[in-house]
């Protein structure tokens, strides 16, 4: 017999570096979730990710146990790493704070696309482009479909 589901739990944690302290411990200990236990799972599981930002979602049930599902980093702080940014420009339309090719966007797109809306590669790159220059960043040369 399933398990009856009490909620689920959307996080963001440095890999190999989940702890008590804020954010994890507030979120789990709200739902009565073994803090100490998540903390290695996730630990074990994220080791090969150390340090970079790793969604996470945690389903809680009834009798707090608990499974998760590890998402791939965001596109914003893939975007950021590539185009060796620290973060993003405030004023997205006026300022462009740096620029990424093509060719990077779709190693991103790859990365990202078991988590996107998307079934080809082109319709994630253009997600990601969209992403791009919502932080102020230029997508420098022609678009692949274009040329």
């Amino acid at each position: 017999m399933a398990k009856e589901v009490d909620g689920f739990i959307k996080l963001q944690v440095r890999g190999g570096s989940a702890n008590p302290a804020p954010p994890v411990g507030p979120a789990l200990g709200a739902k009565g979730v073994n803090i100490m236990e998540f903390c290695k799972r996730f630990n074990a599981k994220t080791q090969e990710m150390q340090g970079k930002l790793v969604p996470v979602v945690i389903t809680v049930f009834k009798d707090k146990s608990f499974e998760f599902i590890i998402k791939t980093t965001p596109a914003s702080y893939q975007l950021m790493e590539a185009a060796k940014l620290k973060k993003g420009s405030s004023v997205p339309n006026r300022d462009k704070v740096g620029s990424v090719t093509w060719d990077q966007i779709k190693l991103i797109a790859e990365d990202k696309m078991e988590d996107l809306n998307a079934m080809k590669v082109e319709s994630a790159m253009r997600m990601v482009a969209g992403t791009a220059r919502s932080m102020g960043l230029t997508v420098s040369g022609p678009a692949p479909w274009d040329a």
